[in-house]
């Protein structure tokens, strides 16, 4: 069939895949947010994930009317020839650390209004083993009243796009592919492969699939648990884990993790789904949320250091001043989905201290909305009596620190090791 895509969900992984795929195919980028879609219209583009040129090139496509090309929309209407839907939604944790499956079910809903027979549904959004066809797939029978993988067919293909990473980009990473029937696994993996540069690897299963994402950025945050455990560790001793790390790495079968802050739309989220599957089925899983635990309590711990650091110095406490630089959940993207430096900002507080976020990448209007925190748009001319680097964005390397402190009653903590060791009081 002459495949006409929707691309359900434009946010950090749905808008370069729909700009990939509009250079072979008719897309229709859909997303529910009306301001989102009219800013893409004008060739915007706040996370910065997209070229724009070719954006703006595979846009035009389409009003050339040659039969392939990009366009935005917020009506389902403009979806229902399409015979493709990939759904690209965000799939978080609620309050209790559990998977919030809400805006995967609703696009799902949305979707089971306008497939037709012989219709393909992709599912890219992170879920635990089995969400697909057990979550997802009797949605969509509901709501459309067709059969399953008889009517219509359903494929599942794991998200890797890295935010703010401008080398491994979406055709730069090797795609895992899925189908629900052998030749929808085929049908589905021929479909990315031909925009894929790096290759495509043919799952065995939904499930296959669903899993080894869920396992990439368990691994991961397994491993940067362990490196922060360190961290714990070692401050008690009174060395340096970075200097360790560098030591120990002198071994060519060492792994060199470094300990920091876990956040972010997958790794500080994907082992709870994986945690919540496996205690569905009566195993509770102690390595995984362990590990959970020791990274969702660093935040609490670098506040708590540089309390007892600002203590050592003579600093009161109460009412001081403190500078967080850097709120995103990584360097040099705006991306603040649960970012973790929240968690350093709350526990200053407690301690009655005054405390600044200042980051120049983060959309000042999306962090009031989240967290409830108002950015300072400047530093300039400012002093303080505590300064954190959150996150290490190329910008924070320029800066003035000893201009930015109180003379001799200011405490630099680095949790990046990003900063000239030479200027700082400690790092994570």
């Amino acid at each position: 069939m002459d495949k006409k895509i929707a691309i359900i969900g434009l946010g950090y992984v749905g808008l370069p895949l729909a700009i990939e795929f509009a250079s072979k195919y008719s897309v229709v980028g859909f997303d529910i947010n009306k301001d989102r879609v009219n800013e893409l219209s004008k060739g915007e583009d706040r996370t910065r994930e997209a070229d724009l040129k070719r954006m703006s090139d595979v846009v035009q496509l389409k009003s050339d009317a040659l039969g392939i090309g990009l366009s935005f929309s917020y009506n389902t209407e403009d979806i229902k020839s399409c015979n493709v839907f990939i759904i690209t939604v965000p799939t978080p944790i609620d309050h209790y650390k559990k998977p919030d499956l809400k805006p995967l079910l609703k696009a799902s809903e949305m979707i089971g209004q306008v497939i037709k027979r012989g219709d393909i549904v992709i599912y890219e959004s992170t879920v635990y083993p089995g969400c697909t066809e057990e979550d997802c797939v009797p949605v969509l029978e509901r709501v459309s009243g067709l059969v399953y993988n008889k009517d219509f067919f359903c494929g599942y293909s794991p998200e890797r796009i890295n935010p703010g990473d401008k080398i491994n980009t979406l055709t730069k990473i090797k795609k895992v592919t899925s189908g629900s029937t052998p030749d929808t696994a085929e049908t589905v993996d021929q479909l990315y492969k031909s925009i894929i540069e790096a290759g495509t690897f043919k799952a065995s299963s939904l499930k296959v699939a669903e899993a080894s994402k869920a396992i990439e950025n368990a691994q991961r945050d397994l491993n940067i648990s362990f490196v922060n455990e360190l961290a714990l560790i070692f401050e008690r001793i009174g060395i340096d884990t970075n200097d360790v790390i560098e030591a120990a790495g002198t071994k060519w079968n060492f792994l060199k993790y470094k300990p920091g802050l876990v956040g972010g739309h997958c790794i500080g989220v994907d082992p709870y789904y994986l945690a919540h599957k496996a205690e569905s089925l009566g195993y509770h899983p102690q390595v995984i949320l362990s590990g959970r635990r020791v990274n969702d309590n660093m935040g609490m711990f670098v506040a708590n250091k540089v309390v007892k650091l600002m203590i050592q110095k003579g600093i009161l406490i109460k009412k001081s001043k403190a500078l967080i630089l850097g709120i995103t959940f990584k360097e040099n993207c705006p991306d603040i989905r649960n970012s973790k430096v929240i968690d350093i900002y709350t526990e200053l507080k407690q301690f009655d201290i005054d405390v600044e976020v200042y980051d120049p990448h983060a959309d000042k209007h999306e962090v009031k909305e989240e967290y409830s925190i108002d950015l300072v748009d400047s530093i300039n001319n400012k002093t303080y009596n505590a300064i954190i680097l959150a996150v290490s964005h190329d910008e924070f390397l320029k800066y003035d620190y000893a201009a930015l402190g109180e003379q001799n009653s200011t405490v630099i903590f680095d949790t990046k090791a990003f900063l000239p060791r030479s200027i700082v009081d400690a790092r994570l």
